[in-house]
């Protein structure tokens, strides 16, 4: 990958980070890594790309059988249980630190119900259960950057 658009990438990345206020951001391809994130003050932390590196075959596998498979390990993003975020923004469990979360682990839900909030551009915007069921995964914690379409609450 050229230094030109790396360069660019990092000028798209620091764009969506401020756009969105987020802390911050990481990007990965085939080619390359790069993690850029910034203080609370919004001063920027170095970008550095790096290569990206596979871990050897033996390597890999010897820490996959290790490693016991946990919520973290599943891939929710094809699920039709998932609520999903439908923006790039921050998550909120609840409406204020001091208030209830809107869903936990166990809960019954109906379709409409609010399960967290999504904060974008100072705007915070309700995420509305699809179907009704109960909560079986909570998959984020308040104050996670969110991706558009990614799984935010499984709902069985």
């Amino acid at each position: 990958m050229s230094n030109s658009i790396d360069t660019k990438i990092i000028g798209k990345l620091a764009e969506i980070l401020d756009k969105n206020q987020l802390t911050g951001l990481k990007y990965e391809d085939e080619n390359c890594k790069i993690s850029l994130s910034r203080d609370v003050c919004g001063n920027y932390a170095a970008a550095v790309p790096m290569p990206a590196v596979a871990a050897p075959a033996s390597i890999a596998k010897n820490i996959s059988e290790d490693k016991e498979e946990t919520s973290e390990d599943i891939d929710y993003s094809n699920s039709p249980n998932a609520v999903k975020s439908p923006m790039v923004g921050v998550v909120y469990l609840s409406s204020n630190p001091d208030a209830p979360t809107y869903v936990k682990e166990g809960d019954n839900v109906s379709v409409g119900d609010t399960v967290c909030l999504i904060e974008a551009m100072k705007t915070f915007n309700p995420v509305k259960a699809h179907k009704t069921g109960k909560v079986t995964k909570v998959l984020v914690e308040t104050g996670d950057p969110v991706e558009y379409g990614e799984p935010l609450v499984i709902i069985e």
